[in-house]
């Protein structure tokens, strides 16, 4: 992980620093990819759902390889939702939708957040078998996935 000028720190839901971060402690990374190295945006410590102690010094969340003929849905999903529509969101509103999604399915990657007509949000997900979208609210609760 590299940070950058601009990268913000949150401990839980409360704005942080970078000595916020200790060994051993379990993080949320969010920012872009190149080759080996995430260029970070912004790193949450203690993510929602990470428990207070990690069980091991340095954990990374495994993930299952996606599959053909996985379909389940739970929650709610937007009634006018379509696969494709909205448009595609970045910054501070695509990371707090990518962690809300995360703390509630962890262990997928997210490749875009997208707003949808309804002002809602679908954080869209590979690398897992389920799910594939997850569908988050304009206030960042999420309400559904398939």
């Amino acid at each position: 992980m590299t940070e950058t000028s601009t990268t913000s720190f949150v401990k839980g839901t409360s704005p942080a620093t970078s000595s916020a971060v200790a060994t051993g402690q379990p993080v949320l990374v969010l920012g872009t990819v190149n080759s080996t190295t995430i260029s970070a945006g912004q790193v949450v410590v203690q993510p929602p759902g990470s428990g207070s102690t990690p069980s091991t010094a340095s954990q990374v969340v495994p993930f299952q390889r996606g599959g053909a003929g996985v379909t389940k849905q739970v929650g709610q999903v937007p009634t006018t939702y379509a696969e494709g529509s909205g448009t595609i969101v970045s910054g501070t509103t695509a990371d707090r939708a990518t962690e809300a999604a995360l703390a509630a399915y962890p262990g997928g990657v997210v490749d875009r957040v997208v707003q949808l007509s309804n002002g809602e949000y679908e954080v869209h997900t590979i690398g897992v078998i389920w799910p594939h979208h997850v569908f988050v609210t304009a206030d960042f609760k999420v309400v559904g996935a398939n």
